[in-house]
């Protein structure tokens, strides 16, 4: 079995770039492929989550300069948080930054409260869906426009006018684009037009295969292959909570347990052969890349036992 083992990290739930920039510069010391983080202003729980939030592209863009290998990017920065334009430039100066290590998650947003605690926009899923696909349409234009040429855009929510598109980033045309989700309609076709990269989050096996349907066929109708685009690279989710002991998982897994705004999850709580196993699993569907959630940035030895247990075995 060959998988491609990420590590995906939220720090809304209390996080600071030190402790990010600790844990980043270990993951890629570990061997892992690559270190992702969600895009939240606020923890989804009571825990308010000290310090507080830390934007997720300032935060990869410093870390772009503390690390030399890993793969960096967002699962998912929301459509809603930035104009697809700015984005744009943002997300291509990280790569640049990075010498080209940098892919983008971009989703429609789902956490009402922290657009409502801090003054950002929230209108209903159809429009936010509807800015998403404008959203990923002028990015992935902005990137591809040649070097001394424009790029306009007419929408219904975002226009741009003879844009000179630089920065350009280092990855041509573009840094990956990821989207995901469990949506079973317009989501699947966003993945199929304009993403590398298709990733369901945190559910069953049996969940996963039903979405990875549902994307393939969404490539048949858009005719993807046609336009001579790649497959896309299928991913999954996958909270874990392991430890040499039941007790000591039981202890990692105790976060999982508080009420929170997330919907319902599917973790592997156990040993690292559970964790095999379940990847394995994932491989027989069709998983190319796994983004492993790890819960707290100060257990380095959860980590470190996925390093040394773990990825020997994949």
């Amino acid at each position: 079995m060959t998988a491609r083992i990420c590590v995906f990290t939220e720090p809304h739930r209390g996080a600071d770039y030190e402790d990010q920039l600790r844990f980043a510069q270990l993951v890629e010391a570990c061997g892992f492929e690559g270190f992702f983080r969600a895009d939240h202003y606020q923890a989804m729980g009571a825990d308010p989550g000290l310090p507080g939030p830390t934007d997720a592209w300032l935060t990869l863009g410093a870390l772009a300069r503390e690390t030399s290998r890993i793969r960096l990017g967002t699962l998912v920065t929301s459509a809603t948080f930035r104009l697809p334009g700015p984005l744009a430039v943002t997300v291509a100066q990280v790569d640049r930054m990075s010498g080209g290590r940098v892919e983008l998650g971009l989703g429609a947003g789902w956490y009402e409260r922290e657009h409502t605690s801090y003054g950002i926009p929230f209108p209903p899923a159809p429009e936010r869906f509807d800015r998403l696909e404008e959203q990923l349409a002028v990015i992935s234009g902005l990137w591809r426009t040649p070097a001394g040429e424009h790029f306009s855009y007419h929408g219904d929510h975002y226009q741009l006018r003879d844009a000179p598109a630089l920065p350009k980033p280092v990855q041509v045309p573009g840094p990956p684009i990821i989207v995901g989700g469990r949506g079973t309609k317009r989501t699947p076709q966003l993945a199929a037009r304009y993403a590398d990269e298709f990733n369901m989050p945190f559910k069953s096996v049996a969940e996963t295969a039903r979405a990875y349907r549902r994307v393939a066929e969404a490539c048949e109708r858009t005719g993807r292959a046609d336009a001579g685009r790649p497959p896309l690279v299928l991913s999954t989710g996958v909270v874990v909570a392991i430890g040499h002991t039941d007790a000591e998982a039981q202890r990692r897994a105790a976060p999982l347990h508080v009420k929170s705004a997330l919907p319902p999850e599917d973790p592997v709580i156990g040993s690292p052969a559970q964790l095999v196993d379940r990847i394995g699993e994932f491989s027989a569907i069709g998983t190319d890349r796994f983004h492993l959630r790890l819960i707290d940035f100060t257990d380095l030895d959860h980590l470190e036992l996925i390093a040394g247990e773990v990825l020997p075995q994949l």
